[in-house]
């Protein structure tokens, strides 16, 4: 069966995850159901992520195995049609070797988290980022920031109910920039890079640090709760609203050229 790796972006707010559900949707589901429509008996699909319910993405990748042997394009654009309305799409389709696998073959994960700072609620970007009303510093932030990259036992930073075999894992980076907000306010990005995650580590490093933009924190204490190795150390664990899976890398980019 030819396999083909596919580029999919989605608005995570009507899904209950990525993950396939016995009853509720999700965007696995969704792709699969749209997938049904071009081939009977189709394999399962797989993701490089299994993004939480209310997360987003803009660059998750999964690999399907299909009986007929499509032109990439014709099959992004089947599965489009067919998708519809749910808020999913393909974005790019490549035929790939049959050893390629959308998680095991990943060599890093991109994730983008959106915080913007305004007294006013959001409206066009409701539901795809986290509103504060008050002020952050971004130099504190960055601070904070710096102490978490690195190898570390990430303890304190992942749910109690992570299922991954270790909490030691290796942070590639952590970028924080701030940039104006259409309408006034400031919109913070968190740029985050590592091969894997633990669960809800990106949200709960981004909880903890705006406590530090808004100076309940300080940079100390970020290196403190991670030290303690404590899941009651972390900070407030921020909303999913914020969180997009960016990107994922391979050692060959399926989607190159």
């Amino acid at each position: 069966m030819p396999r083909y790796a596919l580029k999919i972006e989605y608005d995570g707010g009507p899904f209950a995850g990525w993950q396939r559900q016995k009853d509720q949707p999700s965007v696995q589901g969704a792709v699969e159901a749209a997938l049904a429509k071009l081939g009977r008996d189709l394999p399962a699909i797989a993701a490089a992520g299994r993004t939480d319910a209310g997360v987003h993405a803009l660059g998750q990748v999964a690999h399907c195995d299909m009986v007929k042997d499509w032109d990439p394009f014709k099959l992004a654009s089947a599965l489009n049609h067919h998708l519809k309305p749910a808020p999913v799409a393909v974005v790019a389709c490549a035929r790939v070797d049959d050893d390629f696998h959308a998680r095991f073959s990943a060599q890093e994960r991109r994730y983008l988290f959106r915080l913007v700072s305004r007294r006013a609620p959001l409206v066009h970007d409701r539901g795809r980022a986290w509103r504060v009303s008050h002020g952050l510093s971004l130099d504190a932030m960055q601070a904070g920031a710096a102490r978490l990259v690195g190898r570390h036992d990430f303890t304190t930073f992942r749910s109690v109910q992570c299922q991954a075999e270790s909490p030691v894992k290796t942070l590639d980076a952590l970028d924080v920039e701030a940039l104006p907000y259409p309408g006034g306010g400031t919109e913070v990005r968190f740029h985050v890079r590592a091969r894997s995650f633990l669960h809800n580590q990106v949200r709960s490093f981004v909880g903890t640090l705006e406590r530090v933009g808004a100076g309940a924190w300080s940079p100390d204490d970020v290196t403190a709760a991670l030290e303690a190795r404590d899941r009651a150390a972390c900070g407030p664990v921020c909303p999913p609203e914020g969180l997009y899976l960016e990107g994922v890398g391979y050692p060959d980019d399926p989607f190159a050229g």
